[in-house]
C-alpha cells in the first residue's frame, strides 16, 4: 500500500475509533455530551464522568488517538489509552497504551481490564501480552514514589511485523486495540459508578488523581502535548508526606497496585 494510502487509512481508524468511544461514553454517563474544538472532544461535568477526552491528533507524519476518563465516583477507577502511527522517509511503525487508574482495588475489575487486553494481544502474537504487559508496568511506574500509578495493562512502541503483510497486520491489531477499549472499562464504570460515597473517598480520589497528573507530565514516548493538556482532571490535590490510615482501605491500595499477572488469575472473587 503507497505511504500516502496507509497514512489516510490510519486516520479513518483513528476518527472512527474517536466517534465509537465518544458515542458510548455519552450513552454511559447520559447528562453531559461532548464539545468539540479541532481534533479534540471534551466531556465535562457529566453525571458520571467528571471530565472525559477524546482527542485525535493528525500532522504529515503521524496520527494517533488519546482517550482519557476521569469518573465522579471515586470507586470507579480513571483510564488512560493512546495509539500512535509514524510513517517517515518509507518507515513506519504503531505504538499504543492502555492502563488502568483505580483508587480502590476490586479484582474483578482488574482480572476483567487484562483479561479483555490479552484477548486482544493473542490475535497478533500468543507471546505479545506478556511483553506488553511488562512494557506498561515499566513505563507508567513513579520513581520519585517509588509505585505503580495504576494496576497497568498494555504498551508498545515501534510495532513494525515482519513480512509483506506486516503493515497490515499491525494496522488490524492497532484497529482491534482501539475497539477493545470499550469493552475492557465501561463494564467496570457500570459495576462501580452508583457505589455510595463520601468526603473521605473523594479526598483520596483527588489525591489519586495528582499521582496521575505527575505521571502524565513526565515526557513518554509517543506523548502528545496538547492531547495530555486536554485530558488532565479538572481537580487534584498534593501533600506533603500523606500517609492513608492504616488497615484501611486507601492503604490496601498500595499491595493492590503491585504488578501481578491478573488475566491469569483463576479465582476472582465477585466484589
Amino acid at each position: 500500500m503507497p505511504e500516502g494510502d496507509r497514512r489516510d487509512a490510519v486516520k479513518a481508524m483513528v476518527r472512527a475509533g474517536q466517534r465509537e468511544l465518544i458515542a458510548e461514553l455519552e450513552r454511559l454517563d447520559g447528562a453531559a455530551r461532548f464539545s468539540r474544538s479541532g481534533g479534540a472532544r471534551l466531556l465535562e461535568n457529566g453525571a458520571v464522568f467528571e471530565r472525559a477526552g477524546v482527542v485525535v491528533t493528525e500532522t504529515g507524519e503521524t496520527a494517533g488517538l488519546t482517550v482519557v476518563v476521569h469518573p465522579r465516583n471515586p470507586y470507579v477507577p480513571a483510564f488512560h489509552a493512546r495509539f500512535r502511527y509514524c510513517e517517515y522517509a518509507g518507515s513506519w511503525w504503531f505504538g499504543g497504551a492502555a492502563d488502568l487508574l483505580p483508587c480502590y482495588g476490586f479484582a474483578e475489575d482488574a482480572a476483567h481490564f487484562h483479561r479483555t487486553l490479552k484477548a486482544c494481544c493473542d490475535t497478533l502474537d500468543p507471546a505479545f501480552h506478556a511483553q506488553a504487559k511488562r512494557a506498561c508496568d515499566d513505563l507508567f511506574r513513579l520513581p520519585h514514589h517509588d509505585e505503580p500509578r495504576g494496576i497497568g495493562g498494555i504498551a508498545f512502541d515501534h510495532l513494525r511485523p515482519p513480512g509483506p503483510d506486516g503493515w497490515r497486520r499491525a494496522a488490524a491489531f492497532t484497529a482491534a486495540g482501539i475497539a477493545t477499549l470499550v469493552p475492557a472499562y465501561l463494564p467496570i464504570v457500570r459495576r462501580r459508578k452508583d457505589r455510595p460515597h463520601g468526603d473521605r473517598e473523594r479526598q483520596w480520589q483527588l489525591h489519586r488523581r495528582g499521582r496521575y497528573v505527575e505521571s502524565a507530565l513526565a515526557p513518554t514516548p509517543a506523548a502528545d502535548a496538547d492531547a495530555v493538556r486536554l485530558t488532565l482532571p479538572p481537580l487534584a490535590r498534593w501533600e506533603t508526606g500523606f500517609t492513608p490510615e492504616p488497615g484501611s482501605a486507601e492503604a490496601e491500595l498500595a499491595a493492590f497496585l503491585v504488578p501481578r499477572d491478573w488475566a491469569a488469575e483463576t479465582a476472582v472473587p465477585a466484589s
